[in-house]
């Protein structure tokens, strides 16, 4: 495969996108990934917070840092990759407005294109202090695996109920209406999901596990590639069975070894 060749991508031409291609957006946690995915024609690369799982080894999002996310988002931005990089504000870096724009200069000095963060209304603030100071902002609604904990370490579906919808649509209408570029909905039924998408048109959805109808996608790279294999979402469809590959090679190599001549 022909790596793709590109100008570097902004803000403005991804939003541009929305009706017109959908955007495509994976998980990057490293600097040979977001080259690959880069050359492979990658919208926007992900330094998200699910590296606690998939890299870091911890049992959910709440253990990651922000020294965590200044660490991989350096590395990712040494790929000098055109597509946009975004990088996730961890748990307990935004809990105010001064917090979350310091948190956000960071992440941005670091190499991000753009910054994103868990909630809706709740956060306006924070959100609106982040964009006073020119940097581009991605929400998150719906399951916000920040607050995992406060569900009973359940990741549910959301909007199946007619409060669940309003809570979905009166929180994407705030941000669609103070300049967020983009928002990503996880978990959302896809009813809902379709709908926030069609009412929000001066920002980009981006879905995970929320069905067809929203203006992109993304996904954890290791789950769509099958780079870790102990577990997988049900909503993912592994494209390649990566980590299977690797214990195979690995064990042949190990097999293969033989002690000098003596």
């Amino acid at each position: 495969m022909r790596p793709v060749q590109r100008p570097k991508l902004t803000v403005e031409s991804v939003l541009q996108m929305k009706t017109v291609s959908p955007v495509s957006a994976l998980t990057a946690y490293d600097h040979p990934t977001a080259r690959l995915l880069d050359e492979a024609g990658v919208h926007i690369l992900l330094v998200g917070d699910s590296l606690g799982m998939v890299v870091l080894g911890y049992p959910d999002t709440t253990h990651v840092t922000l020294d965590d996310m200044l660490h991989h988002t350096r590395a990712v931005a040494r790929a000098k990759p055109s597509a946009l990089i975004g990088g996730d504000l961890p748990i307990h870096t935004y809990r105010t407005p001064d917090e979350a724009l310091s948190s956000a200069r960071r992440l941005r000095d670091a190499g991000a294109d753009f910054v994103k963060a868990e909630g809706g209304r709740e956060i306006l603030p924070q959100i609106e202090a982040i964009l006073a100071d020119g940097i581009p902002f991605c929400g998150h609604l719906g399951m916000l695996p920040q607050h995992v904990l406060e569900e009973g370490g359940k990741y549910r579906i959301k909007g199946r109920d007619d409060a669940g919808r309003q809570q979905l649509l009166r929180d994407a209408a705030a941000l669609n209406s103070i300049g967020v570029f983009a928002c990503v909905l996880e978990l959302v039924t896809p009813p809902v999901a379709s709908e926030i998408t069609l009412q929000c048109s001066r920002m980009l959805t981006i879905g995970i596990g929320s069905g067809p109808d929203c203006d992109g996608q993304i996904l954890v790279t290791p789950d769509l590639v099958g780079g870790f294999p102990w577990f997988t979402p049900r909503f993912v469809v592994p494209r390649a069975r990566t980590g299977n590959t690797i214990r195979e090679v690995a064990a042949g190599w190990t097999q293969e070894l033989r002690l000098p001549s003596r």
